[in-house]
């Protein structure tokens, strides 16, 4: 178990990453400065010794030191004093390789339609590739590496700006100049199997077959229907007939 700092000793370590070299681990601020806290505590756990920080540690920094150096806001962190906080400046003479990584089910669309932000205002780039890895991973265990071919986006009018030692940013990056893995190709859909017909049992001399499933009209016709109805009728009288005689007494015979 990882010995856990005391909360100066984390604060300061804040302080480094929010107001100096965010860039270091990964992470961008946005316009005034803030970083999801989401985000911080991931890049925080990949740290040896940092990975038991929790939003409560940061909570407690802010309710036991006299005056903390970061501030929290809906979900989001940045350094109180950012004098040195690296700014997002154009980039006129990028690496020559960029690399990023994407979810592996977003591989497809990336290689067709290109890469756009998800999650930042731009697509967070890195000059180093251990690093983009790193990043890659936060998002999906098995994230796809992808590098960029800056000379082609900047023949495409793609624009990069610099965040930092690292770090560099664009709005868009054309699918063109992407490289990375093939994609898996899909197996071939499984063909259904034919339905079986059923077979018919041979028939020998003198013998016939029942069909039990078809159905056989018993109804008398009408016709014949009317004749049985007075044979009935005429039974019935004289059976009545017949019941009362017996019944009689014998002198009423």
């Amino acid at each position: 178990m990882a010995l856990q700092k005391s909360p100066k000793r984390l604060a300061k370590l804040l302080d480094y990453i929010l107001a100096r070299r965010p860039d270091e681990f990964g992470l961008v601020t946005d316009s005034d400065g803030y970083i999801k806290i989401k985000e911080l505590l991931k890049a925080l756990s990949e740290e040896e010794g940092l990975s038991y920080v929790r939003r409560a540690h940061l909570d407690e920094i802010l309710l036991t030191l006299p005056d903390p150096s970061f501030e929290i806001s809906n979900n989001q962190i940045r350094a109180k004093y950012r004098r040195h906080l690296p700014e997002h400046a154009y980039a006129p003479d990028p690496p020559k390789l960029l690399y990023t990584c994407v979810r592996q089910k977003a591989c497809h669309h990336v290689y067709t339609k290109g890469l756009y932000p998800t999650g930042y205002s731009q697509v967070i780039l890195s000059s180093n590739l251990n690093l983009a890895q790193r990043m890659g991973r936060r998002i999906d265990r098995s994230a796809v590496l992808l590098t960029v071919q800056v000379q082609h986006c900047l023949d495409r009018g793609v624009v990069f700006f610099k965040a930092g030692g690292t770090l560099f940013l664009a709005d868009f990056i054309p699918n063109d100049c992407l490289s990375g893995p093939p994609l898996p190709k899909e197996k071939p859909a499984a063909a259904k199997p034919a339905e079986q017909q059923p077979r018919l049992q041979p028939r020998t001399a003198g013998s016939y077959l029942i069909d039990l499933d078809e159905k056989s009209d018993t109804r008398i016709p009408k016709s014949k229907r009317k004749g049985l109805d007075l044979d009935r009728k005429k039974d019935g009288k004289s059976l009545k007939k017949q019941k009362r005689k017996r019944e009689r007494p014998p002198w009423r015979r």
